[in-house]
């Protein structure tokens, strides 16, 4: 196994199934370990770690119901809070669609509206919507690490997780995120309906000026 990633939250590995399971498989595979916390009482961490792996293995598991390209989920093991899962191997989308023709990346971004809004559907946040969580894999959009996922179907989480894509599309993209975000829009209105985009429209417009007034305020 290769440690590939270490966050707050768990270490990601980089293994083959003929490391965990068959020793004729080498097919690449993700193990994701939910790690102790020593500051937290004992029984809270193993709670909230045991929690949280449920939930994300739910979570995708869910996804890929609704026809979300994500990683498909082999075995959860809640002795040691893992999660082993499909390794997406592909292009991450924010480097590619900087390397793209103008046409091509648009209809990037569509996928990726058409991914989110199918997320959405199933009544799924991503809460960490950026084009680093992005993998083009044979022509096809994939989103990836769903740790911060949850399930909530309101307007305001969903309005949420696409107004963080929106500043991060800014931050990453700003020379075109514009028209790249109203393509996401686009492909979102093609999954959920014109009227559906237009209310999660309204209510990014929304979130955003919930922002500047407590900029202002601050500020003042």
């Amino acid at each position: 196994m290769e440690l590939i990633k270490q966050g707050a939250e768990a270490k990601i590995y980089l293994a083959h199934f003929e490391e965990l399971y068959f020793p004729w498989d080498n097919e690449k595979v993700i193990i994701k370990h939910r790690i102790p916390k020593r500051y937290r009482i004992k029984e809270i961490d193993e709670g909230l770690r045991k929690e949280r792996t449920v939930r994300e293995a739910r979570v995708l598991h869910k996804a890929k119901e609704f026809g979300v390209n994500c990683p498909y989920v082999y075995e959860v093991d809640l002795r040691d809070m893992k999660i082993v899962m499909e390794f997406i191997e592909g292009e991450r989308l924010k480097e590619l669609l900087e390397s793209v023709p103008v046409e091509e990346r648009l209809n990037l971004c569509r996928e990726i509206g058409r991914q989110v809004g199918k997320l959405h559907e199933a009544g799924i946040v991503h809460g960490d919507l950026t084009t680093s969580n992005m993998i083009l894999r044979h022509g096809k959009v994939y989103l990836i690490d769903f740790g911060l996922a949850d399930f909530d179907p309101t307007l305001e989480a969903q309005g949420v997780d696409l107004h963080l894509l929106k500043r991060a599309m800014e931050s990453t993209h700003y020379t075109w995120f514009e028209k790249g975000f109203e393509e996401v829009l686009e492909g979102y209105a093609e999954v959920r309906g014109r009227e559906k985009a237009e209310e999660l429209k309204a209510k990014i417009e929304e979130i955003e000026s919930r922002g500047r007034y407590r900029e202002r305020s601050w500020v003042g």
